[in-house]
């Protein structure tokens, strides 16, 4: 039997009242090699995990409305021969440092967080706090907190220190909606094998977008930038990558700004979808000035997507994909950690198989279990590959916060599951490959994981090879950190 929210609480994998402390807020900020260590760090592995996301979910106690709207909270978990050191900052934007200083919300949130004052006080009030509490990367010797509405902000890579605003050497420019997502290209064939960043910008229009991409070599410096209309409404997260393409899924949504204008929702909430319209799939090549190809699929949801490769005339996508969109299944006046999960439709990994020369494309479900964050090996991101890691719920079926991680492999389709259950919750799993790796799956996962139980979050050490025999380590902090969003590995050591 499949356990639901009317079922008795002993037959669900999870307690509520436990599952509601990870959206407790985290105002300190904390400095410290970690001591408190069950099992043994891999003396192998050696450099600086970052992770980002929402960690103040009040101000003042007055309470946020989504967690997304959250302020972005930076951590640095450093590992150095064998010795592992912990540190945390909130991103300083201009935003956090007014309202800490007014100790009230002084901006109308993206998922709906009110100003106090009600209809008066957040009607034509259309400007939005830089939260930057999504992503984090290191790159071309910068490290950028990011979120997908506004600009990043640079943070020293030792300290987190927040150093300012980021235009990412001019890239970024007024009008464009940056997005957070990225994917590093290991071995572009432009660049002579070198690797580059992958990133993309949406500048919104009424009747259509225009979607920029660009392609930034290891120091920063730009190398390739190019653009394309976009009919209609763009509501892209997440792109992936091949050596000759860049993919994008255009979810089939509407946007009507009036509610928002007028201070009666919050701009997410003013999305809805596009009725009897398909998803489509946006190929745009990488190199020369080919035309983009647009293809079409039944409707869907997508915020994430896993891995995208060529074999001969097919490009195959893999992604997290919804019946319909997750997030905004919170209502006004209501509570989110109290909402019903069998209203929230499960993630499920999909393979889009497309075939551009009859634009044509095929789906298949690889697995049913509700799932998020996937990541795969860093080198074979835009090539075929084997195993891919995620976050997965507890139970084979529906909806629940994430307790556990799973290792599929796409060959076999055997499944590993390492669970944190029933006290546990997982965060994002980042996958580290061993120095000397002698295979696709030869390296770590690394993940934080919320143990209800002592209101703490641990630094979990799994190998990737065989997620079955547990966690290689398991890293105590002396606090928790809030559920986040999602992170990135460097070999650089910051401590």
């Amino acid at each position: 039997m499949i356990a639901t929210e009317q079922e008795p609480k002993s037959l669900l994998s999870f307690d509520r009242e436990r599952w509601k402390g990870w959206y407790e807020s985290q105002p300190n900020e904390y400095d410290y090699w970690i001591e408190d260590i069950e099992g043994e760090i891999p003396p192998a592995l050696n450099g600086t995990l970052f992770r980002n996301g929402p960690a103040l979910f009040d101000i003042n106690g007055q309470r946020l409305h989504h967690p997304f709207d959250g302020d972005g909270m930076v951590c640095a978990i450093a590992f150095d021969q064998g010795r592992v050191h912990f540190c945390n900052r909130f991103v300083r934007t201009e935003g956090y440092l007014k309202e800490q200083q007014s100790e009230k919300i002084l901006y109308r949130g993206v998922f709906g967080t009110q100003k106090p004052g009600g209809l008066w006080a957040n009607a034509f009030n259309i400007k939005l706090k830089n939260i930057a509490n999504t992503h984090v990367v290191y790159w071309g010797g910068k490290l950028l907190a990011m979120w997908d509405a506004a600009e990043h902000y640079r943070l020293d890579p030792k300290t987190l220190e927040t150093l300012g605003k980021d235009d990412r050497d001019g890239i970024w420019a007024k009008g464009d909606v940056s997005k957070t997502h990225y994917r590093i290209d290991p071995n572009c064939n432009q660049d002579g094998g070198a690797p580059c960043l992958v990133s993309f910008v949406i500048k919104l229009g009424i009747l259509n977008c225009k979607i920029t991409i660009h392609e930034q070599d290891p120091t920063g410096k730009l190398q390739r930038s190019y653009s394309h209309i976009v009919p209609g409404f763009a509501f892209m997260h997440d792109l992936v990558i091949t050596p000759n393409y860049c993919i994008f899924v255009q979810n089939p949504m509407t946007f009507n700004p009036i509610p928002f204008f007028l201070g009666l929702k919050g701009a997410a909430r003013c999305l809805k979808p596009k009725p009897n319209s398909p998803t489509r799939i946006l190929v745009i090549p990488r190199h020369g000035k080919q035309p983009m190809q647009v293809l079409e699929t039944q409707a869907g949801f997508t915020y994430h997507h896993v891995n995208a490769f060529e074999q001969g005339d097919r490009i195959y996508v893999d992604s997290i994909a919804y019946e319909s969109e997750p997030l905004n299944k919170v209502e006004p006046g209501t509570d989110y950690r109290d909402i019903d999960f069998n209203t929230v439709p499960p993630g499920q990994l999909f393979r889009f198989t497309l075939n551009l020369a009859d634009s044509t494309v095929q789906q298949q479900q690889l697995l049913e279990r509700c799932c998020e964050f996937p990541a795969v090996h860093p080198h074979h991101v835009g090539r075929p590959y084997r195993y891919v890691y995620m976050g997965v719920a507890e139970r084979p079926t529906g909806t629940a916060p994430l307790q556990a991680i799973a290792k599929l492999d796409l060959t076999t389709g055997e499944q590993q599951i390492w669970s944190a259950a029933p006290h546990g919750f997982v965060g994002e799993p980042i996958f580290v490959p061993h120095p000397d790796a002698k295979g696709e799956d030869h390296g770590w996962v690394l993940a934080l994981v919320y143990d209800s139980s002592h209101h703490q979050s641990d630094v979990v050490i799994l190998d990737g090879r065989d997620l079955n025999q547990g966690a290689i380590a398991r890293l105590h902090l002396k606090h928790h950190i809030p559920y986040g969003l999602h992170g990135s590995w460097t070999p650089t050591v910051f401590n």
